[in-house]
């Protein structure tokens, strides 16, 4: 093993994330303390060694004294001369290479990746009311920012607070060997320094939770105009858009000039304190020199030390203000990325077993948490291999009750089974795994036209990709598609959710990924609401290929696309309110006759959807 993997970066986290700084630090560090206590180490040997080099000057110089200039260089002092060579030119040299081997190869390369891995994975194990309920570019810069605090956090603790205290206790003993006079001045000096950083800092972190929070809302509100660019340009609100991201930004500033305040107020008290302790500590060692308990090497060991204390007192300030800004962000991150909202498996929940895809809704009902909407009292049972349509207005719960069957969702009342087997007691992946859909909001990445297909199952090869396409009567246009970087064909990049392809063509991309993944169960959710008639034609036809030896359900307000289905459902609001073949349905003359003759070109029209 190399020494720059003694952390392994991608080591999965147990459990879910503390909801408190301590134990979500252990949590999101676990595996990698012990190499940080040797961090730790190394740093505070080199803040030890910040005495080691006013010692050694101090001896120098009574050296000085002692044999005056003519004998200096006799054989006397050649030990001296050899304790000095090997301080400077060995040990410190090899104390500080060591300390920043160890942050800046081992350490800083691993802590990031490791925290930003994992929150990613918890991240992706929340359930979709969870990403429905904040902005994508929220939660993304909430994860980076995080990941960001905590290593700024671990390395500047390993590099400035180890290494500090190392050298205010290696001070100590020094001048304490000096005259034992001196050393409560210094400890009078660093309980002044204490009480100073223990007023200040807890006010710098609630600052710097604020500054980070109305950053958080400036980064949301841009990337939610930038994700709907299209819109604000249709819609001619860019200046809408600007208004709101300028109250955004406008109160981003205020918490920066708040924040900048209390910092600049905290350098000025550290700063005077600091210059005081050259002043106590070089005449405290005058005066003991005066009264000969000291010597003129230890007025420079004292001065030395002082003044590197000094000088250390503005870094750790800055570095100080760093951490809690940083704990605060940490903070800030972990109020929105620490909540569970996931749908677990049930203890002991077994893969799916599969036998023919019969699928059964046992009295189910849903409503968001709220007391309406959504489905009530759903019975319905769709025998293996039948090709179920499911219509009705809009609202009437018809996507409702597709992701209760995905469990997205868990139901609030009754079952769901998938050839009787309880979907809640079976592994969510194996659920899903079974299911192939295709839906209106057609999902892309920004990754090629290969890997979107592919996506349906990733093991999938070039031939099955091809073969794929061509039969979602997708291949001639992925044939003619090129992006910015000059990538042609499959292997062109699609743009933020796809956004460089026509929603026929997203569609057709998703009917392909359908077709590879070759799941038993199929569900199509307005699968060809965004073609034009003659490519709808031909995807009709690949569709009903498809479905073979399928159990499907098919939603659609293009009730043409399913009157040759075997069974048809009707929903209205959240309830089954009729149900039979299209002849049956339009013969009864309710709601789907009704619906079925406000139809214009096909569609459901907005006078029978209200």
């Amino acid at each position: 093993m190399r020494l720059s993997d003694l952390i392994d970066p991608f080591r999965p986290a147990e459990g879910p994330p503390p909801g408190t700084l301590f134990a979500f630090a252990r949590w999101i560090l676990k595996g990698a303390w012990p190499v940080l206590a040797v961090a730790a180490l190394a740093s505070a040997m080199a803040g030890a060694s910040e005495t080691g080099t006013a010692w050694v000057l101090g001896r120098v110089i009574d050296g000085v004294v002692e044999t005056g200039r003519e004998d200096f260089f006799s054989a006397t002092n050649l030990g001296l001369f050899a304790l000095g060579l090997g301080f400077f030119v060995l040990l410190r040299p090899i104390v500080f290479a060591f300390s920043n081997f160890m942050t800046s190869v081992v350490v800083t390369p691993a802590i990031s990746p490791l925290v930003i891995m994992r929150l990613h994975r918890w991240m992706l194990s929340q359930s979709v009311d969870f990403f429905d309920n904040d902005f994508a570019g929220r939660l993304a810069q909430k994860q980076a920012q995080t990941a960001n605090a905590m290593t700024n956090l671990v390395v500047e603790s390993i590099n400035v607070i180890f290494f500090a205290l190392a050298s205010v206790v290696g001070a100590l003993v020094l001048v304490f060997s000096i005259d034992p006079w001196l050393a409560p001045i210094m400890l009078i000096w660093f309980t002044a320094y204490v009480l100073v950083i223990r007023y200040f800092i807890p006010r710098v972190r609630i600052r710097a939770k604020a500054r980070a929070a109305t950053r958080a809302v400036v980064t949301g509100k841009v990337v939610d105009t930038i994700t709907n660019i299209r819109t604000v340009k249709l819609f001619a609100n860019a200046g809408h858009e600007d208004d709101g991201a300028l109250t955004a930004v406008k109160n981003f500033r205020a918490s920066v000039i708040h924040f900048g305040r209390l910092a600049a107020t905290f350098r000025l008290t550290l700063m005077t304190l600091a210059g005081m302790l050259p002043v106590f500590l070089v005449g405290g060692t005058l005066f003991a020199w005066q009264g000969g308990s000291a010597s003129e090497g230890d007025i420079v060991a004292a001065g030395t030390i002082s003044v590197r204390l000094a000088q250390m007192t503005g870094w750790v300030s800055f570095a100080l203000m760093g951490l809690y800004r940083d704990i605060g962000e940490i903070e800030d991150g972990m109020r929105t990325l620490t909540p569970d909202r996931r749908l677990r498996d049930a203890p002991g929940a077994t893969e799916l077993a599969l036998s023919g895809g019969e699928i059964r809704f046992d009295n189910v009902g849903f409503a968001y948490g709220r007391m309406k909407g959504g489905v009530q009292g759903i019975d319905l049972t769709v025998r293996p291999g039948e090709k179920l349509a499911i219509v009705g207005p809009s609202g009437a719960g018809k996507s409702t009750l597709v992701s209760l069957l995905l469990r997205l969702y868990d139901p609030e009342d009754g079952q769901i089974t998938i050839d009787g087997q309880d979907i809640a007691h079976v592994t969510q992946d194996s659920l899903r795994r079974t299911i192939g859909m295709v839906t209106q909001d057609t999902a892309m990445f920004n990754r090629s036209a290969r890997d979107n297909i592919r996506y349906g199952r990733p093991e999938a090869d070039e031939e099955d990709v091809i073969r794929a396409s061509d039969r979602a009567e997708a291949y001639e246009f992925i044939q003619d598609l090129m992006d910015a970087d000059g990538r042609e064909g499959f292997d062109a990049h699609l743009g933020e959710r796809g956004v460089k392809l026509s929603g026929g063509q997203r569609q057709r991309i998703a009917i392909a990924r359908a077709i590879i993944k070759d799941a038993p169960i199929l569900v199509l959710d307005e699968a060809t609401s965004s073609l034009d008639s003659a490519v709808e034609a031909a995807i009709q036809e690949t569709l009903y290929d498809i479905m073979e030896d399928k159990t499907v359900i098919a939603i659609a307000h293009r009730l043409s696309t399913i009157a040759h289905m075997d069974r048809i459902i009707v929903l209205d609001d959240g309830h089954i309110v009729e149900e039979g073949s299209h002849d049956a349905l339009l013969a009864a003359g309710g709601l789907y006759a009704d619906l079925w003759s406000h139809q214009s070109g096909g569609f459901l029209g907005e006078a029978a959807a209200e």
